[in-house]
């Protein structure tokens, strides 16, 4: 599971300074975004944090062990970080953070996307418990909205669409996967669609390879993994 940085892309900068104005706007010190691709597991993401506390965590691999994240992200609702205290993890991460101004008091967002995609939003501000109570009630709903925003535009963007190998099946691929789906073989998907059987298998063998199966039933569990059609 590798970190990637993608606010070293030009392209990404509109994001880098999403994040650096919702700090502004929330009171908060810093925010991060993660998203983690469901079949390389890589994260990709964007952060407000020092250039130098980027690059540590990344040198050590901190994205394995850090429960803000590998903790928070599976959960459904948001996580305050008070219960990742008693965590080896969390002690080993933010040990170091300190060296860097960064507070071990924060908040993850999760936020879940049709494709299998999974996107994180932490926000972490120094303060007193109090205080950081306060503010965490204030800000929760508009930090949630916001993570779903960012997951979807993330998701749209080109340069996710990449990486996370979001297959472009044609409408009839589609469609044929979904008659497959339902139990139907070649001859009758032919005869409903009013297309040749040869055709029929044209097109799944072009499925097969966007989706990169070997069999039809492959392609049909990873087509409905990835959302594209329903399970028959």
């Amino acid at each position: 599971m590798r970190l990637i940085d993608l606010s070293l892309s030009a392209s990404d900068e509109d994001r880098g300074a999403f994040l650096s104005e919702l700090c502004e706007s929330l009171e908060i010190d810093h925010a991060c975004y993660a998203l983690q691709d469901p079949f390389s597991g890589n994260v990709h993401g964007y952060a407000t944090y020092p250039e130098e506390w980027k690059q540590l965590y990344g040198q050590r691999a901190y994205q394995h062990v850090d429960p803000t994240f590998t903790k928070a992200v599976r959960s459904v609702a948001p996580v305050d970080w008070s219960r990742f205290t008693s965590d080896s993890g969390f002690d080993t991460v933010f040990s170091a953070a300190r060296d860097f101004g960064i507070s071990s008091q924060g908040l993850s967002v999760p936020v879940r996307g049709p494709f299998g995609d999974i996107g994180l939003l932490t926000v972490t501000r120094d303060c007193g418990e109090r205080e950081w109570q306060g503010l965490r009630r204030k800000i929760i709903g508009g930090l949630q909205s916001a993570a779903v925003n960012f997951h979807d535009s993330v998701m749209r963007s080109n340069t996710i669409a990449g990486l996370m190998r979001v297959p472009p099946l044609s409408s009839r691929e589609c469609e044929i996967l979904q008659w497959i789906a339902a139990g139907k073989s070649q001859q009758d998907v032919g005869d409903i669609l009013s297309i040749s059987p040869r055709t029929v298998e044209v097109h799944l063998r072009s499925a097969r390879e966007k989706l990169g199966a070997l069999t039809t039933p492959q392609a049909v569990g990873r087509a409905v993994r990835l959302a594209l059609i329903s399970p028959g």
